[in-house]
Parts: structure tokens; C-alpha cells; sequence
């Protein structure tokens, strides 16, 4: 791609190799740990489902019986292996039985970890065979009925009941929507355990469950085949609880995930530790299963100045692009995230928006990437409101931007209503349409504004990510680099969950989801 705006692009290298080596330094620590929450993922994908008497999950009974006698360093796989070879049980009659106090899997005879690994195989063939049906579907799909153009238009769903979530999630499909988010319920990235069930009584979202994902996923494959094209499924891989989502997403074949190396740390209080760790078993399902995921860099600008601190926006795409690299992940399942945030006061402030996305689609050509509308400077006035998302959505089209959150004029008086997304909707497409080539008739002034502003903000990135190179990226969260939030490291939700690896740890998913083409 040639650059339009002029890009240097031994700048963009340097970026990118600074990002590159940040991320190498992380997976060092990361490849040390383990938390209670990859190791309920591993068990997940063994196939242990479900609650016990009291409602708690049964990767949560098992994992927490392992942390208590002090056995969680050699991993959930290993014991778990050896109890089907000194039981003959299957992984989920293991988990009820010690849910009714009935086996305590660490006080059984052992064998060696090849037998355990062995006795795996079965669990993990049915996990596969399942994920791969789910790929397939999906491309099933594609081929015969089809898909939206890019950008797609990605709405939200948010009642609080899945089964309302549904209503809303078909009717904004008829209307022209590409992509369904079904926001999450409040604070549920601060539980450490996945709620089970359909559940109806969510505030200022849905819980994410995996019997949820199974009816929103019937629903918008029923009314996809109604109106012709391939309705995409997003939820949330973060908090907690990052991985087994992100698994929950695989089995029942969610297509976007929001899933970010450092939002829920900044933005949930999350620890980092935890949350680094977390995020790469979830990438590597991710990378594996056909999902795009979205990462929040958008978010920064919520509490950062957009203008100022757009630096670190592109700062943190590069890390984020790096950190997917590692897990495998193709650049076009990377959507990496923006935002169209600046006080519309700001003298043209188009112009540097303008100059921002198509930085961004300049540096990351391949990546899905995702565009954020405004939020930060809505008000009640509907009608600038609707302009607002108006010259956001013209921004998309003009820059080649691969997702759209459809702005809602709504934004900052409540959740939008069917006919507040209907006006949204149709607002992107009208736009959409009409200048669906823009970007391929107009360039921009030499050494302009929106040239200019580009490169400085390249250079700002680069500069930075050399920065954070030398000081490590926990160290330059705890100076509130990214987002003006500043977090610990030994602090915040979660730390508790964090284990050391001992000496004969394994994680039998690891390698099988990487390799991948």
C-alpha cells in the first residue's frame, strides 16, 4: 500500500520492533505462569461442564481443590490425566464426584506425564472434532449465503435478557446490521467464575454464558439465512474469565471477541499479571477458531485526550498486534481498535481524525480493524449527535476501516431502542453507499495538515515504544502511561490466581491451537 500520508516507513519498522521485543519480554513471563482461570480453560476443553449443588462451576470445584492442597503448579491437565488412568472415569465424571466430595484426584496413586498426556487424548479428540464442525459451519455459511461488505456494521445488544437480546439482535440483522456485540453485564469481568444458563436479569448488559452464545448463535444463523448474508457474533473474552469465554466462544462459534492485552488491567483494576497470562491462552484459541478480536486502545480516549494521547493509541495497536503475533493469530483476525473521540469544538478536528484512521489502516493494512464512534462528547442534543456519527462514518468508509460500532444519537441519554439503531444504521449505509470509493479518488496535501499530523503521531508511537522497551511494559502501566491510569503491579483484582509453573507442568492445548496456518 502505497502511503498517502507519507508515512516514513523506517519509522513503522522501528515501531514495530520495539512492540515486538516488548511482547518477546512479556512471553518470557508469561511462559513461567500459570492462573486458576487457563487452568478452568484447560478443563473446559476436557469437557467438564456444569455446577454443583450450589450452583458454583465444576472447573471452578476442581481448580480450587487443586490450589487448596497446594498441586495447581504441575496443572489441571496432569492431574487430571492421571485420575482418568487410575480411575477409568471420563474428565466430567471426575469433576462431579469431586464435587460431591466423593475424590480427592491429588491423593491418588500417579503416573508418569506421558501416560497422563495419553489419557487425555480421547477428551481432547471430541474438543477438536467439535471446534472444527463450528470452523467449518462457519465457512459453510460464507459460501453459499454470503456476507455484508466491509465496513460491517457492528450494533449492540444490551437488555439484560438473553432471550429480549434476541429479538433486538434479529430485528437489527433485518435492518442491515453485520455484526451482533451482546454487551456483558455489569462488573461481571471482576467474577472469577462463568455464571451457567440462560440468564435473564443482567444490568446494563447480558451475562456471558455459554448456553447464552448457543441461543444468540441459533438465532442469528436462522435470521441470516432469512435475509441472505452471514451474521457475525461478538462477546467479550476479558476480565477474569478471559480464556474460558474465549473457549465458550470456540465451541459455540462466536466470530468477534473483545479480548485485549491490557484494557481490563487499566480500565477493570484487573492485576497485570494475571491479565497477561490470561490473555495468551485466549489468543491462541482465538488465533485457531477463525475469531477476529478486537482489542480497546478506543478506551484511552475516554480518559486520556484524544488529541494529545493519540501516541499511545498507536502505541498500544502495535503491542497488541505483536502479542497476537506470538499466539499465532493472522493479521486479518487482528481488530485492532480505534476511536473517533476529539472535542468536535476542535478546529479541524475532522481532518485529524481523518489523519488518525487512515494512519492506522496505513500501518496495520491487513487487520480487521475496528472504529469506535463517538461517546466521550456526546450530549442530549440528538441532532449533533447524529451529525457527530455522520462524519465518523464518513471517516470509515474514506479510510477502508473493517468494523463500524454504529454510533447511536441516543448515546448519552440511555440504551438505544430498536428504532434509535434503525436511524443509525441507516445513516452508515446511506453514507456508506454514497461514498464508497472516496478513498480511492482523493489524496492528501504534501506536508499538510493531515500529513503532518500522521507522522507526528507515528513518530510520538515510535518514540514511546522505545520508551516502554527500556522501562518494561509493567513498569510503564504503573507510571500511567497508557489511558493516564496508573495501576500496581502486585495489585488490583485477581493477583491470588497467579501460579509458577513447577518443573513438570504441561498444558496440552498449547501447541495443538498454534498450529494452525
Amino acid at each position: 500500500m502505497k502511503s498517502k500520508l507519507n508515512l516514513d516507513p523506517k519509522v513503522v519498522d522501528s515501531a514495530r520492533q520495539h512492540a515486538a521485543n516488548i511482547a518477546h519480554d512479556m512471553q518470557e513471563f508469561i511462559d513461567r505462569h500459570t492462573t486458576v482461570s487457563t487452568e478452568r480453560t484447560i478443563l473446559r476443553l476436557l469437557g467438564v461442564d456444569g455446577v454443583d449443588d450450589v450452583d458454583t462451576p465444576l472447573p471452578n470445584v476442581v481448580v480450587d481443590q487443586l490450589k487448596d492442597e497446594g498441586a495447581l503448579s504441575t496443572g489441571a491437565a496432569y492431574w487430571m490425566g492421571n485420575a482418568i488412568v487410575q480411575t477409568g472415569k471420563t474428565p466430567q465424571e471426575i469433576a462431579e464426584e469431586m464435587a460431591a466430595g466423593k475424590l480427592d484426584i491429588t491423593k491418588l496413586p500417579t503416573c508418569s506425564q506421558a501416560e497422563a498426556a495419553e489419557a487425555l487424548k480421547p477428551a481432547i479428540k471430541a474438543t477438536f472434532e467439535r471446534i472444527d464442525m463450528q470452523k467449518a459451519k462457519r465457512q459453510e455459511y460464507l459460501d453459499t449465503i454470503g456476507e455484508g461488505p466491509e465496513p460491517y456494521i457492528y450494533v449492540i445488544v444490551a437488555t439484560g435478557n438473553i432471550y429480549e437480546d434476541v429479538i433486538q439482535a434479529q430485528a437489527a440483522a433485518r435492518q442491515g446490521a453485520d455484526v451482533i456485540a451482546v454487551i456483558r453485564t455489569t462488573a461481571q469481568s471482576l467474577l472469577d467464575y462463568v455464571p451457567y444458563g440462560a440468564t435473564t436479569e443482567g444490568f446494563g448488559g447480558t451475562y456471558a454464558t455459554q448456553e447464552n452464545f448457543r441461543l444468540m448463535r441459533k438465532a442469528l444463523d436462522e435470521v441470516g439465512e432469512e435475509v441472505g448474508r452471514y451474521i457475525r457474533l461478538c462477546n467479550y473474552s476479558s476480565g477474569m474469565c478471559m480464556p474460558e469465554i474465549a473457549a465458550m466462544g470456540a465451541l459455540e462459534r462466536l466470530d468477534v471477541m473483545l479480548n485485549d492485552a491490557i484494557y481490563g488491567i487499566l480500565f477493570r483494576d484487573i492485576n497485570m499479571q494475571r491479565t497477561l497470562v490470561d490473555q495468551f491462552m485466549s489468543r491462541v484459541i482465538i488465533g485457531y477458531c477463525g475469531i477476529i478480536f478486537n482489542s480497546g486502545e478506543d478506551n484511552y480516549l475516554t480518559t486520556d485526550d484524544a488529541i494529545e494521547a493519540a501516541h499511545t493509541v498507536t502505541a498500544s495497536q502495535f503491542i497488541n498486534e505483536q502479542f497476537a503475533v506470538l499466539a499465532n493469530i493472522p493479521e486479518e483476525q487482528m481488530g485492532l481498535g480505534h476511536a473517533f473521540e476529539m472535542d468536535p469544538s476542535t478546529e479541524d478536528g475532522f481532518l485529524l481524525e481523518l489523519s488518525q484512521a487512515q494512519m492506522a489502516r496505513e500501518i496495520f493494512p491487513k487487520a480487521r480493524l475496528k472504529y469506535m464512534p463517538p461517546t466521550k462528547f456526546m450530549t442530549g442534543n440528538i441532532f449533533r449527535g447524529h451529525l457527530q456519527d455522520a462524519l465518523f462514518n464518513l471517516v470509515t468508509v474514506w479510510t477502508n476501516q473493517s468494523i463500524l460500532l454504529t454510533g447511536m444519537l441516543t448515546e448519552a441519554i440511555h440504551t438505544p431502542l430498536m428504532q434509535d439503531r434503525y436511524l443509525s444504521i441507516e445513516n452508515a449505509r446511506y453514507i456508506f453507499n454514497n461514498c464508497r470509493h472516496i478513498g480511492d479518488e482523493v489524496e492528501f496535501k504534501k506536508d499538510g495538515i493531515i500529513q503532518k499530523r500522521a507522522q507526528e503521531v507515528l513518530g510520538k508511537a515510535d518514540a514511546l515504544l522505545a520508551e516502554v522497551e527500556k522501562e518494561g511494559l509493567f513498569s510503564t502501566i504503573e507510571k500511567g502511561i497508557f489511558g493516564g491510569v496508573k495501576r500496581p503491579f502486585d495489585g488490583g483484582h485477581g493477583l491470588e490466581g497467579v501460579c509458577t509453573k513447577g518443573e513438570n507442568y504441561f498444558n496440552p492445548f498449547i501447541e495443538l491451537f498454534m498450529d494452525h496456518e
